[in-house]
């Protein structure tokens, strides 16, 4: 079964081929035609270094972490962005350049791992998302305190307990 979204993906292509081809119309009208060809040729070497540069710098990042015994999470989110940005630059097109440049930028660089952290942790089990990116921060409500009165006078093993004072229910991960 086919998801919607990637359903879109051919008309989402579509319209940005359509919007480089317009902005790349009008650079090369305010600059000259070989400027526009010039600065395109630049942002796609570029690109295309900092894939090479990128793939060695997360593959490094992600071994140290390893080695070091630490959550290779941010270390290989935070690559996947850099990988990301620099398949941008690397795709001819005014557009894809300048989104590729703004998530290289350190506080789009930041904001884009974060949001690829969240969008993992969502759709996997949360002892891994632990095991991947270290200790989750979580929000907390705070509820009337809940009294739990056992059934039976004696206390049978599996049998609930009374609990006085304020229970968070949840799973024990650790």
């Amino acid at each position: 079964m086919q998801r919607r979204g990637f359903a879109l993906l051919p008309l989402a292509l579509a319209a940005l081929l359509v919007a480089e081809v317009a902005v790349f119309l009008t650079v090369a009208h305010a600059i000259g035609g070989g400027w526009a060809l010039l600065l395109l040729a630049v942002f796609t070497l570029a690109g295309m270094a900092l894939l090479r540069r990128e793939g060695i710098r997360g593959w490094r990042a992600f071994r140290a972490a390893a080695d070091e015994g630490r959550p290779p999470g941010p270390e290989v989110t935070n690559s996947l962005v850099g990988l990301f940005a620099a398949s941008l630059l690397a795709v001819p097109g005014f557009l894809t350049s300048i989104a590729g440049l703004l998530l290289l930028a350190p506080p789009f660089r930041g904001f884009a791992r974060r949001g690829v952290e969240s969008f993992a942790a969502r759709r996997i089990d949360p002892a891994v998302a632990g095991d991947l990116f270290g200790p989750r921060k979580v929000k907390v409500r705070r509820g009337e305190p809940v009294v739990i009165v056992p059934e039976q006078p004696a206390h049978v093993p599996g049998s609930p307990v009374a609990i006085e004072g304020e229970v968070i229910e949840g799973e024990v991960l650790r």
